[in-house]
């Protein structure tokens, strides 16, 4: 039997972690280890415990979620980091988000949707939501993009011209089988392209990915997501 995915939540409100607690330990193969109440509380259990998961609220006291993401990720790559917000376009996600943490959710997202985040993040595939992260991204890069924007930046010089293709479909928010459809591929195919990609840009995630992608100006925001 698989190892189950581990979890430490982490929020202020005690009724909001029982009810996560709650959805999560409903599924099979999920284990919740410990609650926190604030973001300094979090990362010693994650610094204790060595989660997979680390599901933080944005809001916190005495370490935001933010700090928090931060050090847990400075404590190396067994945890990878969800945040929790009510906010579909907060500064926040945007700065969490270029501080490497691995997908953002919304705290009034489904059950179903919660659960297949933190498998996600747990498995590697970081990319949560991708239409509101494609939306705030859009938001936050737009104003100051660079010139010539839409081009192959000096930084994708590595890529292979398939590599370059998969960046721009992950850019976009795409999962592998949707890749795969798209450029008539096998998903296995896409998660070794993936795969090559992401150690050649030095990125950690897919989420790193689309941030890098919007703010060399590979991929030009659409003014009508700011609408």
């Amino acid at each position: 039997m698989a190892n189950p995915v581990t979890v430490v939540i982490a929020d202020d409100q005690r009724l909001v972690r029982q009810g996560l607690r709650l959805i999560l330990e409903s599924e099979p193969g999920i284990e919740v280890l410990a609650e926190a109440s604030d973001g300094a509380e979090a990362v010693a259990r994650v610094r204790e415990l060595s989660p997979a998961v680390a599901l933080l609220d944005i809001r916190m006291p005495v370490l935001d979620g933010l700090r928090a993401a931060r050090e847990v990720i400075a404590l190396g790559p067994l945890t990878r980091v969800l945040i929790l917000t009510t906010f579909d376009a907060d500064d926040y996600v945007y700065e969490a988000l270029r501080a490497g943490v691995s997908g953002f959710l919304l705290k009034d997202a489904p059950a179903e949707q919660l659960i297949v985040a933190v498998r996600s993040v747990a498995a590697g595939d970081a990319l949560i939501d991708p239409v509101i992260t494609r939306r705030l991204i859009s938001r936050f890069t737009l104003a100051a993009r660079p010139a010539g924007a839409g081009g192959v930046p000096e930084a994708l010089a590595s890529l292979t011209a398939r590599e370059i293709d998969v960046f721009r479909l992950v850019a976009q928010g795409l999962s592998n089988l949707e890749i795969a459809r798209d450029l008539v591929v096998e998903e296995n195919t896409v998660k070794t392209h993936v795969s090559r990609m992401l150690m050649k840009l030095n990125l950690r995630d897919r989420v790193q990915a689309v941030v890098l992608a919007y703010e060399s100006g590979f991929i030009v925001p659409d003014p009508r997501t700011n609408a």
